[in-house]
């Protein structure tokens, strides 16, 4: 057969096995139900961004107020602050920019079609992601496809990485609901593409330089801990091409940080994304040692003291004649809400003296999921950060455990650091940089985001590195297709990794089998 023809085969096998897939995942879109039957959509993490879109075109704000009256909208995923009226309202914690580019969507589907997402939530949502993530998912195959046709060595190898893209990883699991993850890996994937056309074809056109630029800013918005790539990819194209990276890549990634930053501040009246507030903002009165030992006795009995009233007074604020006022902890915290002048204010004891600060902690509000003594399960966090490490690669939510196809991009990783091209020892030393970079933020952050990325199917803020895995596992493909048992070998690996993302086909928002069956022992 001629090199012509394999060619002409292996795309149609291409086309067939990335049919399948996308036709699998628009069957479960359209089997999507409510969760339980209580609430649209999946889970409080996709919910919290429909909110959001809904309220932008129906309601023209970013205040999910109105939205989440209607108690079956709710989500534990929102913030609690002052808007631009003055006001305190609720919006989504979720960085804005994702949904404001799809409130675009929604508002041509409720023009254009006359559907509305009160009143038919469901329909328009699988007009949306059938749109949207299976638009996305289509570029991403086809990018695929163009690297696998140009750096593949062999047509078994080629045509078992586009079948784990189209099977084998958690990617196509949460296809069929709003995330951030699916999105982010889609633009890392056409990241990478660009840069390979630049690092090992040799091509310097300026649109793949802005493509690069543009695509790994993109993940970075969706995705924070892809602003690694953004780093290190803008760095190594800093180094083989400086003009054309600043002249085009430069510009590309600015446009991304303009609309990132520019939608979180018309969203919520700060630079700062929703999660960065959850401190005390800056002191606005102190009340010296004089005073503070007989207001602090008044405040634990959450009386407000006439010394804290003229503090206000002297800020030009007048509280209202019945303020509420909580004991966070006696003689060292209180909280001070005045629902008539609709404010909230933080009393810390600092030293011998109460410092008076103005309110930043959006995450803390009446009935919030966020405070301590209050979250459960796996939001708990692990205790342990060498036991978190091991169930995020080996063990109930782990990389390799769940989709052991990621120990073949393991192998050939290490077969380009020990290849004599020097350019392809570079992406190989960039992928395990970044994924190894992104194993330890992890593991080493706090215990309350110590939580596997709640209730989801595998570990999803580590889903965004999958498509640079998938450059990895070609050469390990390629290796495998000249020996019969690494074959079979690699394709017990790839049934095992479609398994995992098949179980929670219908809701990826759900525990992986793993966790389930140790549940199920009692060993959780």
């Amino acid at each position: 057969m001629t090199d012509d023809a394999n060619r002409q085969l292996r795309l149609a096998i291409y086309a067939l096995l990335i049919a399948a897939s996308v036709g699998s995942i628009i069957g479960r879109i359209g089997q999507m139900r409510a969760d339980h039957g209580k609430h649209p959509f999946m889970s409080a993490n996709d919910r919290s961004r429909w909110t959001t879109i809904r309220s932008l075109v129906d309601h023209g704000t970013f205040a999910i107020d109105d939205v989440i009256a209607d108690r079956r909208w709710d989500s534990i995923d929102k913030v609690y602050h002052v808007g631009a009226d003055g006001k305190r309202h609720y919006y989504s914690s979720k960085p804005p920019l994702l949904s404001v580019l799809l409130a675009g969507e929604y508002w041509v589907v409720k023009n254009v079609m006359g559907l509305s997402l009160g009143g038919y939530p469901f329909y328009v949502a699988r007009i949306m992601l059938v749109i949207t993530n299976v638009g996305l998912l289509l570029v991403m195959f086809a990018s695929l496809v163009s690297m696998v046709e140009r750096y593949g060595r062999s047509d078994w190898g080629k045509i078992f990485v586009i079948a784990s893209a189209a099977f084998a990883t958690f990617l196509t699991t949460f296809a069929i609901t709003l995330n951030n993850h699916l999105i982010a890996a889609v633009a890392a994937m056409l990241a990478i593409d660009f840069a390979l056309r630049i690092w090992i074809d040799g091509r310097r056109e300026s649109w793949l330089f802005f493509g690069a630029g543009l695509a790994s800013a993109f993940a970075a918005a969706n995705d924070l801990p892809a602003l690694s790539l953004l780093g290190l990819l803008g760095l190594a194209l800093l180094i083989k091409a400086p003009g054309k990276t600043l002249l085009a890549g430069v510009p590309g990634a600015l446009i991304i940080a303009i609309a990132s930053f520019g939608t979180t501040y018309w969203a919520h009246g700060s630079w700062k994304p929703p999660y960065a507030h959850r401190s005390d903002g800056p002191a606005i009165a102190q009340l010296d040692a004089e005073v503070a030992a007989d207001a602090a006795s008044e405040l634990n009995d959450a009386k407000v003291p006439a010394a804290v009233r003229s503090a206000f007074t002297e800020q030009g604020i007048t509280l209202s004649e019945t303020p509420e006022l909580q004991v966070r902890a006696a003689d060292d915290r209180w909280v001070l809400d005045d629902p008539v002048v609709d404010r909230r204010w933080a009393l810390q004891k600092v030293n011998e003296g109460i410092e008076i600060r103005s309110w930043d902690r959006w995450y803390d509000y009446a009935d919030t999921y966020w405070r301590e003594g209050v979250k459960k399960g796996v939001d708990l966090g692990e205790p342990s950060r060498l036991t978190y490490a091991f169930h995020m690669l080996l063990g109930h939510h782990g990389v390799f455990s769940l989709t052991p196809i990621w120990i073949l991009s393991v192998i050939g990783g290490v077969m380009l650091l020990r290849s004599e091209d020097r350019n392809w020892r570079d992406v190989a030393i960039l992928v395990a940089t970044l994924t190894i970079v992104c194993i330890l933020f992890y593991t080493f952050r706090p215990l309350k985001d110590r939580n596997y990325g709640g209730v989801c199917s595998g570990f999803r803020w580590l889903f965004w590195l999958i498509p640079l895995w998938l450059v990895m596992l070609q050469p390990a493909a390629d290796w495998c297709a000249q020996r019969r048992w690494m074959r079979w070998t690699a394709t017990i690996l790839l049934a095992i990794s479609a398994a995992s993302a098949a179980y929670p086909a219908l809701n990826p928002w759900s525990h992986p089998w793993i966790y389930r069956y140790l549940q199920y022992l009692g060993w959780l």
